[in-house]
């Protein structure tokens, strides 16, 4: 069985990671997003404007629409790759005033769907800000213009001089209309324009875009097991940025498909999550009973002290053989207990080709075959 909690010290050691978390992309994440893909299938666009107030009026009937980020929804093929808004009140009114003004406003990008809806790719702040000046609200309170030029202050949509009205309508916004065709290599064309993209403010890490082009039932899937409390022991406090869902993610892809493992890592799971995202040529039940299985005992035999040393971040590469192992021994026999953990872990300490495996290109064929075959034979033991 599991803990009950983590100790005091332990809840203390993970606020304080939590805290010290960068918004902004660690090195590695910042590799993946400049590490050569191969080959992408070419994507057709055009280019529109669209008047400021028909936005709105699209925004508002979901003609636009800024999903939910990260779940589900039969009739979304590309879900929301925006996170959460972000904008403070300066940058919103300023930008309302730039129209205001008639001054030239960097332009959207939109991606059409099979049912004719636009998705937004970039531009979800501008959008918003749009919609929540002309619906006179933002965050429960009156949307008035205050940091702004002396002759806009105070003003809100409904209080506009009709001739300001008619600039800001009649204000024209470029948008970039991507077409996909709903399938994976479209997708991953997609995925490729967006981390192209993906500059300046506070990037979006390569799974918190990946969850948003695939969400469905798995991304479900994959939240339930990071709410279960052993893997929430050894990890810590739940990532703002993904970091420990994007875990679970190469996790299951690795027990599942190892050999199909290829580089760069972040097209495997990509790849992965695209294939599986509606869970249906995957047994969640079998998955779930055998990640449980595996965590509990991991977090039994202490492997919180061999996976993060005090004031360091968990070893992604040892957790996932480790995890992969633990779960291949459930699988075989059922069961795998706590001692039994513990003396893996005792023969994975000692093992140098496992070491090299797991500190140095982590990513390779080579090495997350080697290390994946190097704990699964000490779990078998």
């Amino acid at each position: 069985m599991s803990k009950k909690s983590p100790a005091a010290d332990q809840i203390k050691d993970d606020q304080d990671l939590a805290v010290a978390e960068p918004e902004d992309l660690t090195d590695d994440e910042r590799e993946a997003a400049i590490e050569s893909e191969g080959e992408a299938e070419a994507v057709s666009y055009q280019g529109t404007d669209f008047d400021a107030e028909g936005l709105v009026r699209r925004l508002n009937r979901q003609d636009i629409v800024i999903p939910s980020f990260g779940h589900g929804d039969d009739d979304v093929e590309l879900a929301a790759f925006q996170r959460s808004f972000v904008w403070t009140r300066p940058q919103m009114d300023r930008f309302i005033e730039s129209l205001l003004l008639g001054f030239p406003v960097p332009g959207i990008m939109l991606v059409q769907q099979s049912d004719k809806r636009y998705l937004v790719l970039d531009g979800q702040q501008r959008l918003r800000t749009l919609q929540a000046f002309y619906n006179g609200i933002h965050r429960k309170r009156e949307f008035a213009l205050e940091n702004v030029a002396e002759e806009f202050k105070g003003l809100t949509y409904k209080t506009l001089e009709p001739e300001q009205k008619r600039v800001l309508d009649n204000s024209f916004i470029q948008a970039t209309i991507v077409k996909t065709d709903g399938t994976a290599e479209s997708r991953e064309s997609v995925y490729q324009i967006f981390e192209r993209l993906n500059s300046g403010g506070t990037q979006l890490t390569p799974h918190e875009i990946r969850i948003a082009l695939y969400p469905g039932p798995f991304v479900d899937f994959l939240g339930e097991l990071n709410e279960i409390e052993s893997w929430r022991n050894i990890y810590g406090s739940v990532s703002p940025r993904v970091r420990d869902h994007e875990l679970l993610l190469r996790v299951v892809a690795l027990y599942v498909s190892s050999e199909e493992y290829f580089r760069p890592l972040k097209r495997f799971l990509n790849t992965f999550l695209g294939r599986h995202r509606a869970l249906d040529k995957l047994s969640a039940d079998d998955i779930r009973h055998h990640f449980t299985k595996a965590i509990n005992a991991l977090d039994e035999a202490g492997a919180r002290d061999y996976l993060r040393p005090p004031r360091a971040r968990l070893n992604v590469a040892t957790f996932d053989a480790l995890m992969v192992g633990a779960m291949k021994r459930v699988a075989t026999t059922g069961e795998i207990y706590p001692e039994e953990a513990a003396a893996a872990i005792a023969k994975l300490r000692a093992d140098a080709d496992f070491a090299e495996a797991t500190s140095a290109q982590t990513d390779t064929e080579e090495n997350v075959r080697n290390r994946l075959r190097i704990a699964t034979a000490a779990f078998a033991e």
